[in-house]
C-alpha cells in the first residue's frame, strides 16, 4: 500500500504539468535572444528612412520548445474559412488591422488557427483568447506567412487581467 501511495505522489506532478495550459503573450513567441529586434507591440524595429513599400518582415525565428504545448493566447481574428455563422480557419494577430491595413507582422507574430468545430462569428470582433495545441509550423497564405499553427479548441472572452 505504501508503495502505491509513493508511486501516486511521484506521478501526480507529471500528470498535472502535462495538461497545464500556458498563457502566452506575443513576446513569448519570440526567442529570448531576438527580443531586442522588436518593439513593445512585437513588431520589428522599423527603418523610417527607407521609401520601399512595406512588406512582411521575415525577421526573427520561432521557439521550437513550444511545439506541442497547450496554450492560451490573446489576439485579433482575421477570418479565412467558414460561413456566415462560424469561422473554421483564421489568422490570430497581436493588433487590430494587422495583415489588412498595414504590413503583416513577422511570421513569429502570426498564428494560423484551425478551429474545426467552428467559432461563432459574433464572438470574434474584439480581442479574444484562443486555447489549443500549438505547433511550430510555417504556413503560407496570400495575406502572410505564419510561424505557428494552433489547433483551437476553445474561444474565451478577453480579460486583460489575464
Amino acid at each position: 500500500m505504501k508503495f502505491v501511495l509513493i508511486l501516486l505522489c511521484c506521478w501526480m506532478p507529471f500528470v498535472t504539468n502535462a495538461q497545464e495550459t500556458l498563457t502566452l503573450d506575443w513576446i513569448d513567441l519570440i526567442p529570448e535572444k531576438e527580443r531586442q529586434l522588436f518593439d513593445q507591440q512585437g513588431m520589428p524595429l522599423v527603418d523610417h528612412e527607407n521609401d520601399q513599400a512595406a512588406l512582411q518582415k521575415r525577421v526573427g525565428s520561432v521557439r521550437p520548445e513550444l511545439n506541442g504545448s497547450n496554450v492560451r493566447i490573446p489576439g485579433f481574428v482575421i477570418p479565412l474559412e467558414g460561413d456566415e455563422n462560424t469561422i473554421t480557419e483564421f489568422l490570430l494577430v497581436p493588433y487590430f488591422g494587422a495583415c489588412i491595413h498595414v504590413p503583416p507582422p513577422p511570421p513569429n507574430q502570426i498564428v494560423y488557427v484551425k478551429f474545426p468545430k467552428g467559432a461563432p462569428v459574433q464572438q470574434l470582433w474584439d480581442v479574444v483568447y484562443v486555447v489549443g495545441k500549438l505547433n511550430v509550423q510555417t504556413t503560407e497564405h496570400e495575406l502572410a506567412e505564419t510561424g505557428y499553427l494552433l489547433h483551437g479548441t476553445l474561444i474565451e472572452e478577453y480579460d486583460d487581467a489575464g
